[in-house]
């Protein structure tokens, strides 16, 4: 087989896979783990294997680290997919591990990607194997180990988290890439202009793998041109339909809504907007943002604005009616008015400790005074004897009259914060406990 051949061959391969890194020192971003002194960069230039989880975002290097530090010790190399392998797949890779290492004395590493989809039957597997030595355990996953990963597993395996790499950091890839003859484009002659190769490593939003996937994208198509330009307006036309990390269900979608809830309750307009609008463009549907957008109100505002609820109410009906993008701009309105609305969550917390005495005085009958009395016999039974018809005393108010059941001792739940019409309602009940009060001393 000719060069040309080799080069024809290669070139096959996606431009991600053959700029995969070579060794330590190709590897982008991930200092935090991979700098001089850190303790990853010490067991792996010390070649000394230990068992590991590596958490983060897509196209941040968890299977290229893997691979390297398999390399690094001299250790059999054997990755699996969560999303195909079963059990039967871990004994087939336990027995070429045994293997391995009676024949040649060497040590196996099983790469285990997306590991999370592992039940907990199937993570259990590899538990014994761990113990005995015959092989160090690397699984990645995108979602939060301490959710996804059986604690067994978890004691026995260090977990590092990955970071999304910075757009400096793709850029710089990017422009590698680009220039690699080798096992890059370097080939193709095409040349790039700067603010085209930024443009794109910002679209990636973190992701090795997408930003070298559209710029093999983009080359194409300036490859095809006659200047072999990769321009700003290419980059724009191969960028245009990219979205941010956005995972439904997963660790960061339920960050973000807690961002958002979070911008809110602290007042932050600008913050609220900026995460509620992460949250649209990243594909997340408007009805669900709607409902948890109600949740602030009741939660956090409460009655320090009674309006805000409504208002939640109001867009979330925009929405259904009017859609993308009238419908989001009701939305946004709605974010805005509840982060600058008084804060309140004095129903909220008043509600939990009434629902504690639920659980822990059990069923307490109904006052006599206070039940219904549709009957004869239920009258005679004395059902709403002497119940005070509040309308009929001064104020409307039957001061000194008590509700709740006997075997429950005086609460007060509710307890106005002085923010917002909250400050007049807490007034108004102290002025009408004050006259409880008065009441109960002169029996």
């Amino acid at each position: 087989m000719s060069g040309g051949d080799l080069f024809d061959e290669e070139v096959l391969r996606p431009l991600a896979d053959r700029m995969r890194p070579r060794s330590i020192g190709e590897f982008v971003g991930q200092q935090h783990l991979l700098a001089p002194g850190k303790p990853l960069q010490v067991a792996i230039a010390a070649g000394r294997l230990h068992s590991l989880i590596l958490w983060g975002p897509p196209g941040t290097g968890k299977t290229t680290l893997a691979r390297l530090i398999a390399q690094a010790s001299n250790a059999q190399f054997i990755p699996l997919s969560a999303v195909m392998a079963g059990v039967k797949d871990i004994r087939a890779a336990v027995e070429t591990a045994r293997n391995a290492r009676i024949a040649d004395r060497r040590p196996t590493l099983l790469f285990l990607d997306e590991v999370h989809r592992f039940n907990k039957a199937q993570q259990d597997t590899f538990l014994p194997y761990l113990e005995d030595g015959t092989l160090t355990f690397v699984g990645a996953t995108t979602e939060n180990p301490s959710f996804e990963v059986v604690s067994a597993l978890l004691s026995r395996a260090r977990i590092y988290v990955l970071r999304a790499l910075s757009p400096e950091d793709l850029t710089g890839l990017l422009r590698r890439a680009l220039t690699d003859p080798e096992r890059g484009l370097g080939r193709e002659q095409v040349s790039a202009a700067p603010e085209a190769l930024e443009l794109l490593a910002r679209a990636a939003d973190g992701d090795a793998r997408r930003s070298l996937n559209m710029l093999e994208l983009a080359a194409g198509i300036a490859a095809a041109g006659g200047e072999r330009v990769l321009t700003l307006e290419i980059a724009q036309e191969i960028a245009g339909g990219s979205h941010r990390r956005f995972d439904k269900g997963g660790d960061q979608f339920y960050d973000q809504i807690s961002a958002l809830h979070k911008a809110v309750r602290g007042s932050d307009p600008d913050a609220a907007l900026y995460w509620l609008c992460r949250m649209l463009d990243g594909g997340c549907d408007p009805i669900y943002l709607a409902r948890r957008i109600a949740r602030m109100a009741i939660e956090d505002i409460g009655l320090a604005d009674p309006r805000a609820f409504a208002l939640t109410l109001d867009a979330w009906q925009a929405y259904e009616r009017l859609g993308t993008p009238e419908g989001e701009l009701a939305l946004g309105t709605a974010v805005v008015y509840l982060a600058c609305a008084p804060k309140s969550n004095a129903v909220y917390v008043a509600m939990g400790e009434a629902m504690q005495d639920v659980e822990q005085f059990g069923t307490l009958d109904v006052p006599a005074q206070l039940r219904n009395a549709p009957t004869r016999l239920m009258k005679n039974l004395g059902y709403g004897r002497n119940y005070r018809y509040a309308h009929d005393e001064p104020d409307a108010f039957a001061a000194g009259e008590r509700y709740l059941p006997e075997g429950l001792p005086d609460r007060r739940y509710y307890r106005p914060v002085p923010r917002g019409l909250e400050i007049k309602i807490g007034e108004a009940l102290a002025r009408l406990r004050a006259r409880n009060d008065e009441k109960g001393s002169q029996r």
